[in-house]
């Protein structure tokens, strides 16, 4: 049986940066204007801090200004909220991302309200879901748009396909259904709970994985020739690496599926790459949105 093809998220993430970095160059020559992403980060939560760190470095990189803003876990929730007015305010900052998770003394969706939907560059304002869901232009979270441009580079146009998305998050799922919708898929909304999983796998043409549950799709729920997406980044022991040593895997099991699928997405080095990707996209339509630029069609 041959096996899937990899969809090498890295690499179709530094080409999207390439393109990002080239219209960032092309409206700063022609408008003057350099692209602000500012980031908040509450607190000190290690993986946060890296990831901000990262997004950071790549903002830059694209020729962007990058701004981010370190406060103690101990901030309270008017003081963030006020931080973000001001920002929504400053004609100089173009997208707003305050890191998730917050503490727990801080209304998470009282934050993302707070948040100017026309700088909301992670996509999670209602007013930026309601235009998702209704075909409008919207910001679209940045990890299922990833998704959605690998599958449209494989497939090409995507009508007609059957897609399953297993997981209903907010952040993932949902938008993802949408956007597959757009794309004029028929699409099945699956998760822990739905009755004959398996099954429902089976029959879909696109399988995205985003449940949050290690290695939970198996090769023999995936249909022959599928393209598998998988969101799923969990850390789990690898006691052949040595004690108390740990390695990351999705939600499929990439070793069962890669025999069956016509392409796969791996873990780590598939999605992930392209959030922060798309997060640079996000970050330059916002701005030329709200400078009357013609945003460019990334």
């Amino acid at each position: 049986m041959t096996e899937a093809t990899i969809i090498d998220g890295k690499a179709f993430a530094a080409k999207l940066r390439e393109r990002v970095g080239a219209e960032v160059r092309r409206i700063t020559d022609a408008h003057g204007l350099k692209p602000n992403l500012t980031v908040i980060l509450v607190g000190e939560d290690a993986a946060s801090q890296v990831y901000v760190r990262n997004k950071g470095i790549q903002t830059e990189e694209a020729g962007m200004e990058s701004v981010t803003h370190r406060l103690d876990a101990s901030t309270d929730e008017a003081t963030l909220l006020g931080m973000i007015e001001d920002l929504n305010a400053d004609p100089k900052c173009n997208g707003i991302l305050v890191q998730l998770p917050l503490p727990d003394h801080i209304d998470e969706s009282k934050v993302l309200a707070t948040i100017d939907p026309e700088k909301d560059v992670d996509g999670f304002h209602v007013i930026n879901v309601g235009r998702l869901w209704t075909g409008q232009n919207a910001l679209v979270p940045c990890t299922p748009y990833g998704c959605l441009m690998m599958l449209k580079d494989h497939f090409g146009s995507l009508s007609g396909k059957r897609a399953l998305v297993l997981g209903r998050s907010n952040i993932v799922g949902k938008p993802m259904a949408a956007l597959l919708l757009n794309e004029s898929c028929t699409v099945t909304v699956a998760h822990s709970r739905t009755a004959d999983l398996e099954e429902r796998c089976r029959e879909a043409d696109i399988l995205v994985a985003a449940v949050g549950r290690p290695e939970m799709v198996k090769g023999d729920w995936v249909k022959p020739g599928a393209v598998v997406i998988d969101v799923g980044i969990n850390r789990v022991p690898a006691p052949e690496k040595g004690p108390d040593k740990t390695k990351l895997v999705g939600d499929v099991d990439f070793g069962e599926a890669s025999a069956v699928a016509g392409a796969i997405t791996p873990v780590p080095g598939g999605v992930g790459p392209m959030t922060i990707a798309c997060l640079l996209r996000n970050t330059l339509v916002a701005a030329c949105r709200q400078n009357g630029i013609d945003a460019p069609d990334l």
